[in-house]
């Protein structure tokens, strides 16, 4: 009986270790301590990428530093303001090798500015755009607060979204071994991002919302939203997108969550890979079940599964190989898709069964005859994305 016992441990032990070693090893490149640390003057070429961060994480007196990954008392509020280099690959983060940055070859932070709770209307009016879009963007597991930044500036800008950029960082302590902690974090965190949606609802400056999260941050979404929607009947209309990236979540679970959100819930757009090592390990982490960013859509029951739903266009990334090493970020590390988020996406505009064929734009298939995608608004892929409709959109 022991021996059988060591040799289930061994396997399991066996399929962990591949996927650790990947994560610790894409994680060597570790920035210096103090990144945000405000850099004064620019650079000729730069950009600037204003953003709103709220967060549930503690503050710390650690010079550049802000936050740390422990939970704080209450929601904070900054203006944070983040130059970025010119000549840089899209999808990449060019990190400070010591403090400060420099703005020609790094990303720094030009302000970073506390706000108090009742200047968030001001805020948005400030900071309205055409359209009155606002993207507010929650990050996943293992992301310092100084990572939450900069990947969400390096989204808004190589995205060219046309948006006003709300980031929402929880509490995660940028550790691999940390997962539950970060798990549990998320729940910490859900009813300060509830509030963080519905002052944006509230907004007369803001016209429509799209939210979107990557990885672990998709169960805070889930959760904010399932909490207003059982609070007030329905979510705003004025939330008419979310987009998953990779999620992190339960197969089971978010099937339970959508129908909570009732009938006239956003429209939501999932990116998936089979391929997804990072979902691997969180699948044996959480009683190897499913992630729903890890979802095979070659097996029938999942694609049954997400026929019956509604609203959802799944986008599978399986046979991209251009974005991270995991297959876990290409929403933000591969061009192509960051463009496809930003142009199209952000834009509001949804992928459809009508845009089959259209030239210069993406291919779309109903649900059970996923179709190659050759092109995203004109620039070649390297390789083929495949998009699944539910049965019944918006």
């Amino acid at each position: 009986m022991h021996s059988a016992l060591g040799r289930i441990v061994f396997k399991r032990f066996q399929a962990i270790v591949p996927i650790v070693m990947a994560i610790v090893l894409g994680a060597c490149a570790s920035p210096s301590q103090g990144v945000l640390t405000p850099v004064a003057g620019s650079a000729p070429g730069t950009a600037k990428v204003d953003l709103l961060v709220a967060t549930t994480r503690a503050p710390t007196d650690m010079r550049g530093v802000y936050f740390s990954g422990e939970r704080g008392p209450d929601l904070s509020l900054a203006n944070i303001v983040v130059s970025i280099p010119p000549n840089r690959k899209p999808g990449t983060i060019q990190w400070p090798s010591r403090v400060p940055g420099n703005p020609a070859r790094n990303f720094v932070t030009t302000t970073v500015e506390p706000i108090n709770i009742k200047d968030i209307r001001p805020w948005y009016r400030a900071h309205s755009v055409k359209g009155r879009r606002v993207l507010i963007f929650v990050h996943g597991f293992n992301s310092k607060y100084d990572d939450s930044v900069f990947r969400f500036a390096q989204i808004i800008h190589d995205s060219r979204a046309n948006v006003t950029p709300v980031l929402f960082s929880w509490p995660s302590r940028g550790a691999l071994f940390d997962y539950n902690y970060d798990r549990e974090s998320t729940n910490f965190s859900r009813t300060e991002l509830a509030f963080v949606i519905q002052q944006a609802v509230s907004s007369p400056d803001v016209s429509e919302i799209t939210i979107m999260a990557h990885s672990m941050g998709s169960w805070a979404v889930m959760e904010a939203l399932r909490d207003i929607a059982l609070q007030n009947g329905s979510v705003s209309p004025k939330v008419t997108d979310v987009i998953l990236a990779s999620p992190d979540l339960d197969i089971d679970v978010f099937g339970k969550q959508l129908l909570d959100l009732g009938p006239k819930r956003p429209h939501f757009s999932i990116f998936i890979s089979a391929n997804d090592r990072a979902l691997r390990l969180s699948r044996l982490l959480s009683g190897r079940v499913t992630r729903v960013g890890a979802v095979d859509l070659s097996q029938e029951n999942y694609r049954a599964k997400l026929e019956q739903a509604s609203g959802i266009t799944v986008f599978d990334l399986s046979e991209l190989r251009n974005g991270d090493s995991l297959n876990h970020s290409q929403f933000a590390t591969s061009p192509e898709v960051v463009r496809l988020v930003g142009e199209r996406l952000l834009a509001g505009q949804p992928i459809s069964e009508t845009d089959v064929g259209a030239p210069g734009h993406l291919a779309a298939t109903a649900i059970g005859t996923g179709q190659t995608i050759g092109s995203v608004t004109g620039a070649a892929l390297t390789a083929p994305i495949r998009i699944f409709e539910s049965a019944t959109q918006r």
